[in-house]
């Protein structure tokens, strides 16, 4: 960089600077770019930052966009997808690195929200390199000029997500409004889901809250993922115990298997935003660490959480609404983070039976 790109940016630093002390932050990027429901995780840390910024502009990964799209405080999205983060990660290319910079073009500062495991580096730097004047992040690692403010965590507490990112609002001199409780949330109103569960009725002749119990069997790791013979047979103890079932989700195949003839289909029918307005309606939600657990926190909903301990529930079951957590979670599998079970027998999560979780969906809804 030469002298006069480094004036330059350290200009743009300062004036970022002057700008957040003033009051008015400017334009704010929020970056979380993994999937939905850390998106979602990262709601509260977005209002905290909304009540300074003259634009909050998130930056999601390809997997967080719908989620990003219902997030209360958020006036735009961008999606990018990080090479050391994304699943399938592309190759870094001088391309891709053009791509985020045009996108974050203008933007005078940047609050970026990773989980313990991920570093806020490497986008720290190409933010830096972009002109985003004032950055900040968790970095336990030395960051040197790549942040401005920097916030250094114990990773050996687990801490709720959502709290965790909020902390870094907060490290970057954002706070939430007053009255803002800090749980998850969703921008209103929601669609009218009446074309999907219609007959679904309650009283005035329209799906009640109550109306129902969701139960969504996909998940994005296979090691998180509940046997799709149990999923059957739970809808089929509900439908015994007097409840209306609704089976949500994208793999077709999958949720027609789990509905069988017994429970309403909804696999790969509703937008985020409708799943979310039918998660909202339920009485509970059976799922396992997957997105829709959380959508379920942001609309208020009650969950029964299959909970494969590969990452710690105290970090990501379900934020702010009743639980019934099932899952072994001092299972061999705890805390590797494995995406594919590295026990043979899956047995943190094979064995929990259709029984247990019915009697939890009792437990909630009485």
């Amino acid at each position: 960089m030469s002298r006069t790109s480094r004036e330059r940016a350290k200009d743009q630093a300062a004036r970022a600077g002057a700008a957040h002390r003033a009051g008015d932050a400017g334009r704010v990027l929020v970056a979380r770019l993994d999937d939905a429901g850390d998106v979602l995780l990262a709601g509260p840390a977005v209002r905290a930052i909304r009540t300074r910024a003259r634009e909050v502009i998130f930056l999601a990964g390809p997997n967080g966009r719908a989620a990003a799209e219902v997030l209360p405080g958020v006036d735009r999205v961008i999606t990018w997808r990080a090479p050391w983060i994304d699943h399938t990660p592309p190759p870094v290319t001088e391309e891709g690195v053009r791509e985020l910079a045009e996108q974050t073009s203008g933007i005078d500062e940047a609050v970026l929200l990773t989980s313990f495991h991920q570093s806020a580096l490497p986008l720290a730097l190409l933010l830096r390199l972009a002109g985003v004047g004032r950055i900040t992040a968790i970095s336990n690692d030395y960051p040197g000029s790549l942040l401005d403010v920097r916030h250094v965590v114990d990773e050996s507490v687990d801490v709720p997500e959502a709290e965790r990112m909020l902390a870094v609002a907060q490290a970057a001199g954002f706070a939430l409004p007053d009255g803002d409780d800090g749980k998850l949330a969703v921008q209103r109103p929601l669609p009218d889901i009446e074309k999907f569960t219609g007959h679904c009725v309650g009283v005035g002749g329209v799906a009640d809250k109550g109306a129902y119990v969701v139960v969504h069997p996909g998940t994005s790791a296979p090691a998180r993922t509940w046997p799709a013979d149990r999923h059957r047979q739970t809808v089929r103890e509900l439908a015994d115990d007097g409840h209306q079932v609704v089976v949500t989700g994208t793999e077709r195949d999958l949720t027609a298997y789990v509905a069988s003839d017994v429970a309403l289909d909804l696999g790969g029918m509703t937008t985020f935003a409708e799943l979310a307005a039918v998660i909202e309606r339920a009485g509970v939600l059976v799922a396992g660490n997957t997105g829709p657990a959380h959508l379920a926190a942001a609309v208020g909903t009650p969950v029964v959480s299959l909970f494969a301990p590969v990452v710690p529930a105290v970090r990501w079951a379900p934020y702010g609404v009743p639980m019934v957590l099932l899952g072994d979670q001092e299972a061999p599998c705890q805390g590797s983070r494995a995406r594919v079970c590295p026990v043979p027998g899956h047995p943190c999560l094979s064995q929990v039976t259709s029984e247990q979780v019915v009697k939890a969906v009792r437990e909630l809804t009485q």
